[in-house]
């Protein structure tokens, strides 16, 4: 549940402050540059198609599905067409609370709603609210979709006569707590100041999306009643079913259960309001930050409209990637930025161009933006080459592209769907977009950027109320719910191995349907391959496997990666955890081959420049500065070293970003002499997953990878540790937090090696605990006491011993109460409240009933893979994962919870203001209390 400015289509989104440089006339008047430079290969990606079937219901409800049978899911979408700026000043933030509160039950599943549908294995589960629309989504087994209609239908048509004060008082603390949270982090003020100085007063985008603290306070019941009232009729609502289901089934099933609510009442809308700004302003704040930033915007015309697609392609053009002008020059030739990013946020009424820009520290802040509008008064001037506007073409049609792999979640095929025919009417615009993109020219590209400043109105336009809308007869007893369904059975592509001559394990799972195949090329290494004295190598030696290749390969620079990684509609991007590190390549099937050559030579042949190096070492230290800043990893930088002690190959910040003294260490040969070592046949193995076979893959490879020569790798420390005695709680300061965050964690088994039931079992009772929403510590901060906007636990997955955490933002002055509240529910876990049969088949139904939605795209079905590889599990794992975990007893979790829970927790870190929090919590008497710095020394 939260906020979101998040458009469900592949295109990147940014927010930006105003300083508009008011040049449109002189600007017009320049020539634009020649076309003739030789643009990029010609890629042919078509426009995907997404085939529909539409209907609307006598209470006007518009419905639409789609069928995919490639797994036994259905995505529910459903989108209120009501958003942030349907409300009015003094009552902002309503559309977002009611989010909230459109989770707390209805009168027919009168329990939270996330809880609901967590134990009937849905996922890509939640709701979100923008300026210009609420949705809820969750992709659930196929036999599961009666038991979401009748809980969607529900709280649409059946939702007031269970919203009490008191419900009301808790989502509104949650969403208070939600905006803290916002606000306590690094930049978090920018928003609110964005909002206010770019639209003018009693514009409908003039306020934020989460609204005001005074308003939410002032909220009663008689004003979000009448909210409901007005907005979330179902004729103003879009259902999208998208997965295994057919036309007539759906039909069905939804006259059924949506048949009897009835319709809302007329509504205006608000038309196109570009809200064109003249002239320069400028504004500054102060943040508790490491590193100065720029944010510039300017107002323009908004979502499906022409001038859309050609700003999209400029924003790619000028700022949308490591090929952009912004990149190169400042990030690169200049140095001064360490990220430089342009987009085009585009919404329905308007948008906003924006430029954001992070200066490096040190770096003189007034020259890197004085630089970044001279790339953009050039850009404005000439227009962009033709081999610029082919490469972000094609990484837009290649993001429309993989778009089609999911039904559900933000940007799969119901949500593509849902947002055309919310906005236009039109479930197929998207295609109306991507033929504007195929179709721009440089010269096309230019003249929007020179007319977006044009001035715009605002005009009412009043539509006849459609006649003949009515409910029909109540048709269904709402006092029964639908029975629930059954876990579907999983089969997933089976893995194919073969050996490459030299020794490497290729592993192939195909999977027909998109034409998208993902390369992981899996080391193993990560963080714990890296030397005591040089914490964070591994992680930066993969990273600079993307800046450039040569010694022994083609010589190509990091900008020349990108230009050929677009011109083949390719991503390649590298990663790194506690054992592995994975150099990744996500490929089109038509330019596989192509990309190939390319792949092997980042792989095996990185050049590891020294003007890359070093400028790649300054972006790392800013990092590490920023981590710093941020509540939880402040705590995740010191936590292994207290857990595991000096000399574990896991004692280093679980960030995987090393210290700063490390990396001022570092060297260009140290990174080279760390790839020599690790980056070897016989200690990696390469998954490919997607649309081809192991008959056309394995010549390709063996010509890629076939000469990469074997040798002996080192071994990693991973001895067993012994868990510490009693509870320690270390304090960490952050004068002026909004917010505390107390961690705390001690060692639970690892995962290579343990038993597939004790596996299962331990993720059966971390779901309970804390994994899910419904668990125990979420239940009790949020949901019961509302102190946090959210609580949870995890397992940090691992070869050797795990780290098993609990992670809980909370408000201040309950810092102390809360921290007392975690221990009981240690200690409860442990014992003293055994798992109950009911919370362990809500826990059995989240693990299993989800499962089948998991797995809907090459990228999902890579990640599962990648984990039976990486930790040594069954080749079949999750197909008999079901079966095995709905035979764990509530006797088995609370065995396990007695033997590896400990009661008092070993480690507590709790980050915050210590003049307000320090003496409470010493109060507490959990156990020795110790001031430790963000490095995670001692103070006192």
């Amino acid at each position: 549940m939260g906020v979101t400015d998040r458009r469900p289509a592949p295109k990147p989104r940014s927010r930006a402050l105003p300083m508009l440089l008011g040049l449109a006339a002189m600007l017009a008047s320049w020539p634009a540059a020649s076309t003739a430079a030789a643009p990029a290969r010609r890629v042919d990606i078509p426009v995907p198609d997404i085939p529909y079937t539409r209907f609307v219901l006598k209470n006007g409800l518009t419905v639409l599905v789609h069928e995919d049978h490639k797994a036994p899911v259905v995505a529910v979408n459903t989108w209120y067409h009501v958003g942030s700026k349907d409300e009015q000043p003094g009552k902002t933030g309503f559309a977002h609370l009611f989010e909230h509160l459109m989770f707390s039950g209805s009168d027919n599943v009168d329990r939270p709603f996330l809880a609901a549908l967590e134990g009937i294995g849905a996922r890509d589960l939640n709701g979100t609210t923008n300026k210009d629309r609420t949705n809820y989504f969750e992709t659930v087994p196929a036999s599961m979709l009666d038991t979401v209609l009748f809980a969607e239908s529900d709280r649409m048509g059946h939702l007031l006569g269970v919203l009490d004060r008191k419900k009301l008082d808790l989502q509104r603390g949650v969403v208070q707590n939600e905006k803290r949270q916002r606000e306590n982090q690094p930049y978090g003020v920018v928003d609110q100041i964005v909002t206010e100085n770019t639209w003018p007063r009693g514009h409908p985008y003039s306020w934020t999306v989460i609204g005001s603290m005074a308003d939410l306070d002032a909220a009663s019941m008689t004003d979000v009643g009448a909210w409901f009232k007005a907005n979330y009729g179902p004729n103003n609502v879009v259902l999208v079913l998208a997965g295994d289901i057919d036309p007539a089934t759906a039909r069905a099933k939804v006259e059924r259960y949506y048949g009897d609510i009835p319709p809302g009442p007329p509504l205006a809308r608000q038309r196109a309001w570009v809200a064109k700004r003249s002239g320069s302003r400028r504004g500054s704040v102060q943040d508790r930050v490491p590193q100065s930033r720029i944010y510039r915007s300017w107002n323009v015309p908004g979502a499906d409209t022409p001038e859309e697609a050609l700003l999209d392609l400029a924003a790619h053009v000028l700022g949308g990637g490591k090929s952009s002008r912004l990149y190169r020059r400042l990030v690169v030739r200049e140095q001064l930025a360490t990220s430089a990013f342009a987009g085009d946020d585009s919404a329905e009424i308007a948008g906003q161009f924006g430029i954001n820009l992070t200066a490096r520290p040190g770096a003189d802040v007034d020259r890197m933006e004085r630089l970044a509008d001279e790339e953009l008064h050039k850009l404005l001037k000439e227009g962009p080459t033709g081999d610029e506007l082919e490469r972000a073409r094609i990484a837009i049609l290649a993001g429309y592209a993989r778009s089609v792999e999911r039904v559900g979640g933000f940007g799969g095929k119901s949500d593509v769907l849902a947002r055309c025919t919310t906005f236009t009417g039109d479930p197929d615009c998207y295609k109306t977009y991507l033929r504007r993109i195929r179709a721009a020219t440089p010269a096309t590209v230019r003249r929007a950027m020179l007319d977006w400043l044009a001035d715009g109105d605002y005009t009412l336009r009043v539509d006849p109320f459609p006649a003949g809308l009515a409910a029909q007869p109540q048709a269904l007893d709402r006092s029964k719910a639908p029975p629930a369904g059954r876990p579907e059975t999983l089969r997933l592509p089976p893995m194919q191995t073969a050996t490459l001559s030299n020794g490497l394990t290729v592993v192939l799972a195909e999977r027909h349907g998109a034409p998208v195949i993902n390369l992981s090329m899996m080391v193993d290494g990560g963080y714990a391959s890296d030397a005591r004295e040089l914490p964070g190598l591994a992680s930066l030696t993969l990273r600079m496997l993307e800046e450039g290749t040569g010694e022994g390969g083609q010589v190509r620079s990091g900008f020349e990666i990108n230009r050929e990684l677009e011109a083949l509609g390719a991503s390649f991007g590298t990663s790194t955890n506690l054992d592995g590190g994975f150099v990744n390549l996500n490929v089109l099937k038509p330019t596989l081959e192509r990309a190939l050559g390319l792949y092997a030579d980042l792989v095996l042949h990185p050049r590891f420049a020294q003007a890359d190096f070093e400028r790649l070492r300054r972006e790392r230290l800013a990092a590490i500065a920023r981590e710093k800043t941020v509540p939880r990893q402040m705590a995740l930088r010191v936590l292994p070293a207290l857990l595991y002690g000096p000399g574990h190959a896991y004692s280093l910040p679980l960030t995987g970003s090393g210290t700063e003294a490390a990396v001022q260490r570092m060297t260009r040969a140290d990174l080279q002499r760390y790839h020599r070592t690790w980056f070897r046949p016989n200690n990696a193995t390469l998954l490919v997953v997607g649309d081809t076979t192991l008959a056309e893959l394995a010549p390709q490879l063996e010509r890629a990878f076939g000469a990469w020569p074997a040798a002996p790798v080192p071994k990693k420390n991973l001895h067993s540790v012994a868990q510490p005695a009693g509870s320690t709680i270390y304090l960490i300061d952050r004068p002026g937090a909004l917010q505390s965050e107390i961690v705390g964690a001690q060692l639970a088994p690892p995962l290579a090696g343990t038993s597939v039931t004790e596996a299962l079992q331990l993720n059966l009772l971390n779901d309970l605990f804390g994994g899910t929403f419904n668990s125990r510590l979420n239940l009790n901060l949020r949901e019961d006491k509302h102190w946090s906007y959210g609580v949870g636990s995890s397992l940090v997955p691992a070869l050797g011993q795990r780290i098993f955490l609990s992670a809980s933002p909370v408000q201040t002055d309950k810092t102390a109460d809360a921290l007392g509240a975690l221990a009981r529910e240690y200690a409860d876990i442990a014992g003293a409240r055994p798992p109950g049969a009911r919370e362990l088949e809500d826990a059995q139904a989240n693990e299993t009933l989800g499962l089948p939605g998991a797995f809907e795209t090459v990228n999902q079905l890579s990640d599962a893979y990648a984990t039976i590889l990486q930790y040594r599990l069954p080749a079949d794992y999750y197909d008999t994962y079901t079966a095995q975990a709905l035979a764990v007893t509530p006797a088995q979790v609370d065995a396990l919870a007695r033997r590896t829970v400990l009661p008092r927790q070993p480690v507590w870190i709790v980050v915050g203001d210590m003049d307000k929090v320090e003496a409470p919590i010493r109060a507490l008497g959990l156990g020795e209390v110790r001031r430790i710095d963000v490095d995670g020394k001692a103070l006192r």
